[in-house]
């Protein structure tokens, strides 16, 4: 049996940003976002409220940026370099609970939009992070069909089978297990992923897939390959 069938025509993330990850697949979920100024839950998503005590006279936006996302950038800043650390990063974004983003998925999206390799993001940077996030967010809500704000294993498998994988339910049921961030704190996880951890494991599995496939010449999903070749499939993804 392929690991990967796609049917239907839908694939992972589409490229963005020159990376090997990118968004969601057109079309899903709602169009556009909250109104201007509107910050609070968005079907399992939320907009970070601004920091207080904002400086009285803030830079003001590059011409034609979204003046909102900007402000937003401005208030995360907290060390007013003009470019975010990972640290930044995460405090800007928050799951449906509340909850920051776990830094693995943060780091993530850094190297992702990190074009310059600086270690940092700057404004133009973040600003085509958000737009992933973004289309992120709508296949989120497309498929949390309880609208509960987390992805169960009924849904996560619905997702994966609609983005073209054909995986077991031991496989998802690792996914969940893994990904479900309470999961391991004395069995405390309810086997649900949050915002996040949806976005980490479906880009893991599109990354992991991609390097099984560079070495299934005859798209069998067998492959034989040594002990340096599996090392640098390993290391290469991480």
């Amino acid at each position: 049996m392929s690991y990967y069938n796609n049917p239907g025509g839908y694939r992972p993330p589409p490229q963005s940003q020159g990376s090997q990850y990118g968004a969601p697949p057109p079309g899903y979920g709602q169009q556009g976002g909250p109104p201007p100024g509107a910050y609070g839950q968005v079907g399992g998503y939320q907009y970070a409220p601004p920091q207080q005590n904002r400086p009285p006279a803030a830079p003001q936006p590059p011409p034609g940026a979204d003046q909102q996302l900007y402000f937003w950038f401005q208030a995360v800043d907290t060390d007013k370099s003009g470019a975010l650390t990972t640290e930044e990063l995460q405090k800007a974004l928050i799951n449906g609970d509340w909850s920051p983003f776990n830094i693995e998925t943060v780091r993530l999206m850094m190297n992702m939009f990190d074009t310059d390799n600086t270690g940092t993001i700057t404004f133009q940077e973040f600003a085509g992070l958000w737009r992933y996030i973004e289309d992120w967010k709508k296949c989120f809500q497309t498929f949390d069909a309880d609208g509960s704000g987390t992805i169960n294993f009924a849904e996560l498998k619905n997702a994966l089978r609609t983005f073209g994988y054909n995986l077991s339910d031991n496989f998802i049921n690792l996914l969940i297990k893994k990904y479900d961030k309470y999961g391991g704190k004395k069995n405390a996880g309810k086997g649900d992923v949050t915002f996040d951890n949806f976005v980490q494991s479906c880009v893991t599995v599109k990354t992991l897939t991609d390097a099984f496939r560079r070495y299934d010449t005859d798209n069998d999903g067998w492959i034989l390959i040594n002990y340096e070749q599996f090392l640098e499939l390993v290391v290469n993804n991480r």
